[in-house]
């Protein structure tokens, strides 16, 4: 766990020094055992997250320290439940994410080769309240089909094998909405890949076996 926690201290980190996060928006976790995990404590600033910042908590929401949740807890939760291959998530508002999140505009994996990997599987969740448990069911729903969700006019999850996986996850999603927002705003058409060539880069790319989807 202490391991765990350490790797939690240094994607905080680089989510602010990188601008994936900002104020004391955004919270954190990884899966510990297969009905525990580590998250962010309550109002805590991801970039200088000290050892005591965190909270240790079953699945059913049972706090196991002396640590209050952040109030996301539920949708990290059902994740959790619903993905027994998730071992990371990472919630956060970056600017052209959150922007893309806000707006009615579709994100394609199609667009350049990290994208196709990343992004394989991006849904939309509609607005609930933060830390509610409507919120919580609506990610539930979504969790199945996707790697990475906008939470409508809030900010994106992404969730991974690994911590390092996820940030990758993030980096990439915040990459594309940029350049999808620049190529509005300059009259530049992006040009998509052909589905028959992005399922061809997912069957044989080498990174790791092609995902299995519900759908």
């Amino acid at each position: 766990m202490e391991e765990t926690r350490k790797q939690l201290q240094q994607i905080g980190s680089y989510m602010m020094k990188n601008h994936l996060a900002w104020g004391n928006a955004g919270n954190i976790s990884a899966r510990v055992s297969d009905n525990q995990c580590l998250i962010t404590a309550s109002g805590t600033y991801l970039g200088e997250l000290r050892d005591e910042d965190f909270a240790l908590c079953t699945l059913e929401g049972h706090i196991l320290n002396s640590r209050k949740p952040s109030k996301e807890l539920p949708m990290h939760s059902a994740i959790y439940e619903e993905r027994p291959d998730i071992n990371a998530i990472l919630h956060a508002s970056p600017f052209y994410s959150t922007f893309i999140a806000c707006s009615d505009i579709n994100v394609p994996s199609n667009i350049f080769v990290e994208s196709m990997y990343y992004l394989e599987k991006v849904e939309r969740v509609p607005y609930y309240h933060p830390g509610s448990a409507d919120l919580g069911e609506a990610v539930r729903k979504k969790a199945k089909n996707a790697n990475v969700l906008f939470l409508e006019n809030h900010g994106v999850l992404v969730f991974d094998t690994s911590i390092q996986e996820a940030r990758m996850s993030l980096q990439t999603l915040e990459m594309a909405c940029r350049m999808i927002l620049m190529a509005k705003t300059s009259n530049v058409e992006l040009q998509p890949l052909p589905e028959t060539t992005v399922n061809d880069f997912l069957l044989h790319s080498g990174y790791k076996p092609r995902r299995r989807w519900e759908n």
